[in-house]
């Protein structure tokens, strides 16, 4: 289930001097959105009337582009992002039993992250590495030929027992 993080004061404030890098450059506007999404994990939604006055433009337009762009994220994301792919090869090979072990493992559904920010649940259409299928991508690092045992074993490698 997701939680919303609260911004503080000084959050605003470091929000205000990363946008003030950019000032009147609308141009800037994605490497400005990915730099406070780089700082802050997201782009918290209290950030967009800022960046909107800063670059001359709407808040609607500055919520337009973060809501186009899906590697853009207005919600707090989990420190260590799990992929699974639903590609065909995928499928064909076991990815749906893959996609509910990682589930029932995490207690999350697609889209959801841990209440600790530990952990975020994501289907992806493709990792493109399909002659590895099924497979997952658990913290930037691509796991494949997944099966139960390979599951578990991932998972319980990753969690503070490396």
């Amino acid at each position: 289930m997701n939680k919303a993080k609260t911004i503080t004061k000084a959050d605003l404030a470091r929000i205000n001097a990363i946008v003030s890098e950019y000032s009147q450059q609308k141009w800037a506007m994605i490497p400005l959105l990915q730099k406070i999404q780089s700082e802050f994990g997201y782009i918290p939604p209290q950030s967009t009337p800022f960046i909107a006055r800063s670059l001359g433009l709407f808040p609607s337009q500055v919520q337009g582009v973060i809501s186009f762009y899906t590697q853009l994220y207005t919600q707090p994301r989990g420190r260590k992002i799990v992929r699974v792919c639903r590609g065909t090869a995928c499928h064909v090979r076991g990815g749906k039993t893959i996609l509910k072990l990682v589930k029932q493992h995490l207690g999350l559904e697609e889209g959801e992250t841990t209440p600790d920010f530990e952990y975020t649940l994501e289907t992806v259409a493709c990792i493109g590495v399909c002659a590895l299928a099924p497979n997952i991508v658990f913290a930037d690092h691509v796991h494949g030929h997944m099966n139960p045992k390979k599951v578990e074993q991932l998972f319980r490698n990753r969690e503070g027992r490396e």
